[in-house]
């Protein structure tokens, strides 16, 4: 009979070797085809139950039920992004130009891990454990697609996690509440009457108009919101002009809005189609704003993460309060239907999110593996019991 030693050994093994493949093959949001077949096969070699939603890309899977019982689902994202590597490994990525810079192939080696895990006690399981291993996280649609398809169906909560490369491996990051930041975005379109840039007052200039709204939207986080609250409001791109003697037509400006709580998200848009309408008057220009609504803000059931950190502390983990981050997470679409906890793992990286550098330390995922098996038995057998 194996020793727990080396079981552990064995499956620590396995996700990695599995982590690595993923990273070596990494596919961008609506792309993960081969992604797709690879999970699967793990999870049918493991003898797992594939859950049939005829989902383009994706998989969704599950464990017990044997005995009736309640329904919580584990999720991880399996998205890659468009960057091209620059870590030197020798499991870069094969595919020039995509890059798993946000470690979503940890989440997913991670609930797979847990899969396996929770696989060798199904017979005990007092309910089921759902594995979403979902597409397009970076794209904000990922989540609403599983949710379209009936992947919640009959769930009672939700359990997720990113990694954070500046939390040490051993490190969780918990905390009830606001975790991750809404995510908006907006076009905002300025139009003037082109001229010759030698005779400006022919014409209305658009760069002028569209740059002095630039520094007024910056007043909206400053002199708007209280001092209390967080909030981004970020202009990113700025198109105006093909030469460098006319005054053109047209400027477009696109950015960012990033908030943790619906009061400040829904003033924003009001107040920067204010101040937009406001310039443009001043400089006889013309302006129209598009705005686009992504995911709401991670908010952490209190509940559920009470339950996070009594079993991060019974898995030996270390439990910090994290700060939140303005970076956001479709996680939160779950978390609108349903209760859910999301967490930060620690995983020693040199790098941040989305870097061509960025990397995680392959020592978290046994631990994050069992943690995630712990917590679901744990969420199974308080809501059998309640």
């Amino acid at each position: 009979m194996r020793t727990q030693e080396a079981a552990a050994i064995e499956l620590e093994t396995r996700l990695i070797t599995i982590r690595r493949h993923l990273h070596q093959y990494p596919e961008v949001a609506n792309e993960e085809f081969e992604t797709t077949k690879a999970i699967r096969g793990w999870l049918e070699e493991a003898g797992i139950r594939i859950v049939n939603l005829s989902l383009p890309t994706g998989v969704v899977a599950e464990v017990g039920g044997k005995h009736g019982g309640p329904i919580i689902a584990l999720r991880a994202d399996i998205d890659a992004l468009p960057i091209h590597e620059e870590t030197g490994l020798p499991y870069a990525s094969r595919i020039f130009g995509n890059m798993h810079a946000c470690g979503h192939d940890f989440h997913t080696s991670v609930i797979l891990g847990a899969a396996f895990l929770l696989k060798q006690q199904e017979d005990t399981l007092p309910g089921t454990v759902r594995f979403l291993f979902q597409p397009a996280e970076e794209k904000g649609t990922g989540a609403s697609l599983l949710i379209d398809h009936g992947a919640l169906e009959g769930v009672q909560a939700i359990f997720g996690l990113h990694n954070k490369p500046d939390l040490e491996v051993g490190t969780i990051g918990i905390k009830p509440g606001a975790l991750m930041a809404s995510v908006d975005g907006f076009e905002i379109i300025v139009e003037g009457l082109g001229t010759h840039a030698a005779i400006p007052h022919t014409g209305i200039d658009p760069i002028v108009a569209a740059s002095q709204m630039v520094t007024a939207l910056q007043s909206i986080v400053s002199r708007n919101i209280s001092p209390l609250e967080q909030a981004v409001v970020s202009v990113t791109t700025f198109h105006g002009g093909t030469t460098w003697n006319v005054i053109p037509h047209k400027v477009v400006l696109e950015g960012t809005v990033r908030t943790f709580h619906e009061e400040v998200r829904s003033f924003i848009p009001k107040r920067l189609q204010t101040i937009i309408e406001g310039v443009a008057e001043a400089y006889n220009a013309r302006v129209s704003l598009r705005w686009f609504k992504g995911p709401p803000s991670v908010q952490n059931d209190p509940e559920l993460t009470e339950l996070s950190i009594e079993t991060a502390k019974k898995v030996g983990l270390q439990v910090v309060v994290p700060e939140p981050s303005l970076a956001g997470e479709d996680f939160a679409f779950y978390q609108e239907k349903i209760p859910g906890s999301f967490v930060f793992i620690g995983t020693s990286g040199r790098e941040e999110w989305h870097h061509p550098g960025f990397t995680v330390d392959e020592r978290a995922l046994l631990i994050s593996a069992h943690y995630f098996a712990e917590l679901a038995i744990r969420a199974l057998e308080g809501r059998a019991s309640g």
